[in-house]
Formats: structure tokens, sequence, C-alpha cells
């Protein structure tokens, strides 16, 4: 697949499919996530919701509970307080009614719902059991003042006839005999029912959010998946385009050779735009005069051959060092000019020794001399240091019988100037600093 597109695409078009997928893949989780937040909350909201309905099934069977609980108290001890609480739980607080309401909620409820208006039925019923009982303690006790909804109590012929004591003692029977606790199992039968009905539901409704959450995790999963493997071939393509294309280019510059054009469009373009611009220098290297282009005396090129160099290098990644022999008028007027020959000689020999062979050394003056250190960017501001001193030590070696001299140096990076022209004044300027500063030493230039 790789070599497929080898040739054919670019880094741009690479970058901008990079983008776009990010930006798809992306958003497709964040979307994704918000639904799993919406799965979540829908689980937490149906949490909360069979907790309610559950509270609105025992609140029912709580308030029938309480009603019996004030009959049975009237019953036993005929005191007015309990029949007044048992008709402010009926009609005021409505504690079932409301139970009622709270689980009319859909049509998920319904069946919950259908249980607890049986229940509610039920209590209902009770209740007129629970009047004919609170009808004969009134009449035992002869009260007056009692809710109106007792007036529409008629009591039997029998049970009309009964004395006080046996009115509460028949009124306590019923409240308290089989038959009214098979009414009240009635109740909590039906509440237990409507409990069953809410587990049901409640059941089915988390399977189904449960499955959703399920799918939508399934789907996060694979999007992430896709992702990483598109970010995988995104990184292989750039890396087959363009990093190893870049790596092979820096191996052939440092072994002075073409750059081989393949990789992305871009970079083939810079490869065959430095090819001929390398195939121009090579040529005009290799057709230009060695008399032409080098210096007569010490073998180092001349001015002639240095315009040329400096017109075919890059000076992005060149080191510029203009050197300046210490006193070389002195040498020449008290050993002459055939010493001062062999002295320069001396150090042309010890330059080629110390700089490597792709560096250019060449003579632009009597005594002058720049050293081109080519493809060397990142070369290590140490490294020139040592090999100025170490120069300067091998000149002042006396066993081949010259005298010892020395030299002061100016050193620019081709980085820090905009031109040729420019460099070699930056250089220039460096070196007469040197000068300056004692001689036999090295000045440093931005």
């Amino acid at each position: 697949m790789f070599k497929k597109f080898k040739n054919v695409i670019s880094l741009r078009t690479i970058h901008i499919w990079l983008i776009t997928t990010m930006i798809i893949w992306s958003g497709t989780v964040v979307i994704s996530s918000f639904r799993l937040t919406n799965t979540f909350m829908r689980l937490s909201d149906a949490e909360k919701q069979q907790t309610e309905l559950i509270q609105a099934a025992h609140q029912l069977m709580d308030a029938s509970d309480y009603l019996t609980e004030r009959v049975q108290r009237f019953a036993a001890t005929g005191d007015i307080r309990f029949l007044n609480e048992y008709f402010t739980e009926a009609f005021e607080s409505g504690r079932r009614e409301e139970a009622i309401s709270r689980m009319d909620i859909n049509e998920q409820t319904k069946p919950a719902l259908e249980e607890l208006k049986a229940a509610m039925a039920s209590s209902v019923s009770l209740m007129d059991q629970e009047y004919y009982a609170m009808r004969l303690v009134i009449e035992a006790k002869g009260y007056t003042d009692y809710p109106d909804v007792l007036d529409a109590v008629v009591l039997d012929e029998g049970d009309m006839q009964l004395s006080a004591d046996d009115k509460i003692r028949r009124a306590t029977e019923l409240v308290l005999n089989d038959t009214y606790y098979d009414q009240k199992d009635n109740i909590r039968r039906d509440m237990q029912e409507s409990l069953v009905e809410i587990d049901k539901m409640m059941e089915n409704i988390k399977n189904d959010e449960l499955a959703r959450l399920h799918r939508e995790l399934t789907f996060v999963r694979i999007v992430i998946i896709i992702q990483a493997i598109s970010i995988l071939v995104m990184v292989r393509l750039t890396s087959i385009l363009g990093i190893n294309p870049v790596l092979k280019a820096v191996d052939n510059i440092k072994a002075d050779s073409p750059i081989p054009e393949e990789g992305a469009n871009e970079f083939k373009y810079l490869a065959h735009a430095y090819n001929k611009m390398y195939l121009k220098y090579r040529s005009s290297l290799e057709n230009l005069n060695y008399k032409a282009s080098h210096d007569e005396i010490t073998g180092a090129y001349n001015r002639a051959g240095y315009e040329l160099l400096l017109s075919g290098i890059d000076l992005e990644s060149t080191y510029m060092l203009l050197l300046d022999v210490d006193d070389f008028k002195s040498v020449n007027d008290n050993y002459g000019h055939e010493v001062g020959d062999k002295v320069l000689i001396k150090l042309v020999r010890i330059l080629n020794g110390i700089f490597r062979d792709d560096d250019h050394i060449c003579r632009i003056g009597g005594d002058e001399f720049v050293v081109l250190m080519v493809h060397s960017a990142a070369i290590n501001r140490r490294l020139i240091e040592s090999k100025i001193e170490q120069i300067n030590r091998e000149l002042e070696n006396t066993d081949d019988g010259l005298p010892p001299i020395s030299i002061s140096v100016g050193i620019v990076n081709g980085q820090d100037a905009a031109d040729k022209e420019e460099l070699f004044e930056k250089t220039d300027a460096a070196m007469y600093e040197s000068k300056k500063n004692g001689k036999r030493t090295y000045t440093f230039r931005q």
C-alpha cells in the first residue's frame, strides 16, 4: 500500500489527511461520550424513579395502616381525638391519593399503578366497615360533634338495641376480627403486586439502557482503534515520504554525493534543485584549471578559487575562518622571502592535516588565509578552538629549522550573515579584533 503512494503523495496532502482524520474521529469520540453520558443519566434517573415508586407504594400502605390504627384506638378507648386524626388523614392529608398520583407517570408505570389502585379500592372499601364501627362508638358514647360523613351510616336494628358497652364491644370486634384483617391482607397483597410490577418495569428499563451502554462502548472502542490505525498509517507515510528521504539526503550531502530524488513531491522538487546545483558545482570544480585556482607556492586555493568555492557552497552550513600570520613582515625582513615562503608552505601543510578533506583552504592575500568548513552547521565551537590551538602549537615547533610563528583568527558562522560579502566582512572584523587582543588568538563573531 505504501509503495503505491510513494511517488504520488505530497506532505501537504498527508498533513491535510491527518488533520481531517483527527477532526472526524475526535468529533465522533466526543459525540459518543455525550451519548454515553446520557445513557448513564437515564440509568441514574431510572434508579431514582424506582425509589420514588417504591416509596409511593409503601406510602399508600402506611396511610392504610395509620387509618386502621386510629379506628382501632377509637373503638378501644372511645377517645374522640383518634376519630379526628382518622378523618384528618383520610380527607386532608390524602397520602393514599398522593401515592396514586406519584405512580401515574407514563405507560410503563401503568401495570404497577393498576395494582396500587386495586389496593386503594380495597382500602376505600374497608372504610365502610370502619365507619360502621365508629358510628357504634359514637352512639355508645353519645357524641354529637363528629364528621358529617358518619351521619349517612345507619346501624342495624339489632345493633341499635345493644347497650353502650355491647356497642363498644361490637365496634371493637368489627375492626379486629378475621374478616377485617383479610381485607387488610388484600390491600397488602395488591401493594406487593404493585412492587413486583415496579421491579419488572425497572428491570426492563435497566436491561435496555445497559444494552445501549454496551453498544455505545463497543462503538467507542472501534472508533479509537480506527483512529489509532489512521494515525499509524499517517505516521508511516510521513516517515517514508518525508523523514527517510531527509535522512538519506543528509548522508549523501556528508558524502558529497547527489541526493536521491524520492519521497514526497515537495522533497523531490528540493532534491532535484539541489542536484542541479551540485552537478553545476562539481562541473565547475572539475573544469577549473588547477593553476588558475591554486596558489603556486603553497598549493592552497588562490583568490580565484576562493571566489568560485564561495559561490557554490551552502552558507547556512559553513564556517569561515580568516587566518593572518602574526608579524609575517619581520620574518621576511629577518630571514628573507625564501624562508617566508617556506613558513607559508608549512602553515598550509598543517592546515591540511588538521582540517577535513571536505574543507577548503584558500590563500587570499600575502599572509592571509581563509578556511571554509563546509557541512558544519551543528559543529561544536570547542572543536574549532582546539584546532586553532593545535595549529599555533605546531607553528611554534622549530625542529624543521623554520622560525616560530603564530596566527590570529576570526570565525563566523554562515548562518549569521545575509550573503558572502557580509560573511567575509564579519570574519575580517573578527580577525582584526584578535590582532587587537594581543595576536595568537581567535574571535567568534555573530
